[in-house]
C-alpha cells in the first residue's frame, strides 16, 4: 500500500471515529451506575463517551472555533449553573453549528434546562411538579399516581424515531412539557393520555395546570433547519437500570409485561438524535434529452428529458441505496410548471416528462421532506428556449381557417377582376 493511501485510510478512520465523541453532563457520578446499561449500549455502538459533572470549571464545547464533540448529553436537570465556558447560549450555538443534543429532565429541574428548552420552542413546567395520571398510573405506584404506564397509541407514527411499537408499555416518571404548536421543527414523540396532568402532587389544584391531557408532552423532539437533531425527555429515570428491567402492569389494565419498553425506546431514539439512522444525501444528478446521455447546452420547449437522482441512506453503520415511493421532481420557474413522482431502484429515482411551452430560466428541484429523515434539498438550473424559425411547422393544422380565407380572398380578386374586365369590354361595345 502507497504511503498516500495510508494516509488517507488513517484519515478516514480518524474522521470516522472523532464523529463519535460525546460529552455526557451528569449531576452527581452516581448516574453513571444508576444508568450503566444506557451508556453500555452507547459504548457498544462506537461512542466514545467523556463523563463530566455540570458545574466543572473547565467544561467547553469550542476550541480554537472547532467543535470539540459531535454530541452532548444532559443528564443533570437540577443543574443551577454550568461550569466552564458553557451555557445556554453556548449550547444553541453547538446546534447551530450541526451538533445533536440529549437533554433529559426532571421534578428537580433548573433554571438552566428550562431556558434552553424554551429556546428551542419547549417549555418544562415549573420545579417539583410531576406529569399525574389517576387512570394510567404502574401498580408499582406509592400513591400519588406520577409513575406513568404509556402504550404504544401515545407515540408518534413514525418507526425512524420510535422502531418497533409493539413492546411493552412505557414507564415515566418526571416533568411534563408544552410546546409551540406554531414550530413546525418540534415533534410530539410521547404525550400523555387524556387523563393526565401536570401539577404538584403535594399540593392542591387551585389554578389551570401548565398542560392537561394530550398536550402533555413526555418527550420531544426537534429537527433543526441545519439538520442538527436535540431530544428532550422530561424524566432521567427513563433512562435507568431500574426503568429497564422492570416490570409494567397499569393499574386498571391487568396485563402484566415482565420488562418495560424502555429501553428498546430509548435506544431507538437515541440512534434518531446522534444520526445513525434517518440520514439521507444526495449522489449523481443527471438530466438529458429521452434517448442521448449528456445534456444539451439549451433545452427547448416542449422536449422530452429524462432527470435521475441517487438517493443514499445511512443505516446499519453504512450508506444504502434509499427505498422510497413518495420522492417528487418539481420543474420550477417560478412556481412549478410540472410535478411528478420519481420511480426508484437500487437507490436511483428517475423520472421522464415533457417540458412546458414556456421559455425560461428553470430549476429541477427535490425537496424530499418526511418525519424522522433529515432535509434532502437538491436543484438543478436549466435553460429553456423557445423554437428557432427553423423549427416551426411550415403548415399548422389549427391555422387552416386562415389559409382558406387567404387563398378564398385571392380567389374572389381574380373572380372579380375577370368579372369587371368582361363588363367593360361589352359596354363599350354597345355604345359603338
Amino acid at each position: 500500500m502507497s504511503t498516500g493511501v495510508l494516509l488517507i485510510v488513517l484519515g478516514l478512520a480518524a474522521s470516522a471515529f472523532a464523529a463519535q465523541k460525546t460529552l455526557v453532563l451528569v449531576d452527581n457520578w452516581s448516574i453513571r451506575e444508576t444508568h450503566s446499561i444506557f451508556f453500555r449500549s452507547l459504548r457498544d455502538s462506537g461512542f466514545d463517551l467523556t463523563f463530566k459533572q455540570a458545574d466543572d470549571g473547565s467544561l467547553a464545547l469550542v476550541k480554537y472555533g472547532e467543535h470539540l464533540y459531535d454530541n452532548l448529553i444532559l443528564f443533570s436537570p437540577s443543574v443551577e449553573e454550568f461550569g466552564g465556558s458553557i451555557d445556554v447560549q453556548a449550547i444553541t450555538n453547538f446546534i447551530d453549528g450541526g451538533g445533536n443534543v440529549m437533554v433529559a429532565g426532571s421534578s428537580l429541574i433548573g433554571e438552566p434546562i428550562r431556558d434552553l428548552a424554551s429556546e428551542c420552542g419547549v417549555e418544562f413546567d415549573e420545579e417539583g411538579t410531576s406529569v399525574i395520571d389517576h387512570l394510567n398510573y404502574d401498580v408499582s405506584d406509592q400513591g400519588k399516581h406520577t409513575l406513568l404506564v404509556a402504550d404504544a397509541a401515545n407515540l408518534i407514527k413514525s418507526s425512524m424515531l420510535v422502531g418497533d411499537t409493539n413492546s411493552a408499555p412505557i414507564l415515566f416518571r418526571g416533568v411534563g412539557m408544552a410546546a409551540d404548536s406554531q414550530n413546525p421543527l418540534l415533534l410530539s414523540v410521547l404525550h400523555a393520555s387524556s387523563t393526565a396532568y401536570s401539577f404538584n402532587p403535594d399540593e392542591a389544584v387551585t389554578e389551570y395546570p401548565h398542560a392537561v391531557g394530550k398536550n402533555t408532552l413526555l418527550i420531544t423532539a426537534l429537527q433543526a433547519r441545519n439538520n442538527a437533531r436535540v431530544l428532550f425527555f422530561g424524566s432521567l429515570d427513563m433512562f435507568s437500570d431500574e426503568f429497564f428491567s422492570m416490570s409494567v402492569q397499569n393499574a386498571n389494565a391487568g396485563k402484566q409485561f415482565p420488562v418495560s419498553g424502555n429501553q428498546q425506546l430509548v435506544k431507538s431514539l437515541s440512534q434518531w438524535v446522534f444520526r445513525e439512522k434517518g440520514v439521507l444525501r444526495v449522489g449523481a444528478v443527471k438530466h438529458h434529452l429521452q434517448g442521448k446521455k449528456t445534456p444539451p447546452a439549451a433545452y427547448t420547449i416542449t422536449d422530452d428529458v429524462e432527470y435521475s437522482i441517487e438517493i443514499e441512506e445511512y443505516s446499519e453503520g453504512k450508506w444504502q441505496p434509499f427505498k422510497a415511493d413518495d420522492v417528487q421532481l418539481e420543474f420550477v420557474r417560478i412556481d412549478p410548471f410540472v410535478r411528478t413522482f420519481l420511480k426508484g431502484k437500487n437507490g436511483k429515482f428517475v423520472a421522464k416528462f415533457k417540458l412546458p411551452d414556456v421559455y425560461g430560466v428553470y430549476q429541477f428541484r427535490v425537496d424530499y421532506n418526511r418525519v424522522g429523515y433529515t432535509h434532502l434539498f437538491s436543484t438543478t438550473q436549466v435553460s429553456v428556449r423557445p423554437l428557432e424559425h427553423t423549427q416551426y411547422e411550415r403548415f399548422i393544422p389549427s391555422a387552416y381557417p386562415y389559409y382558406f380565407s387567404a387563398f378564398s380572398m385571392m380567389g374572389g380578386v381574380f373572380v372579380f377582376s375577370l368579372v369587371f374586365l368582361h363588363f367593360k369590354e361589352e359596354t363599350k361595345d354597345k355604345t359603338e
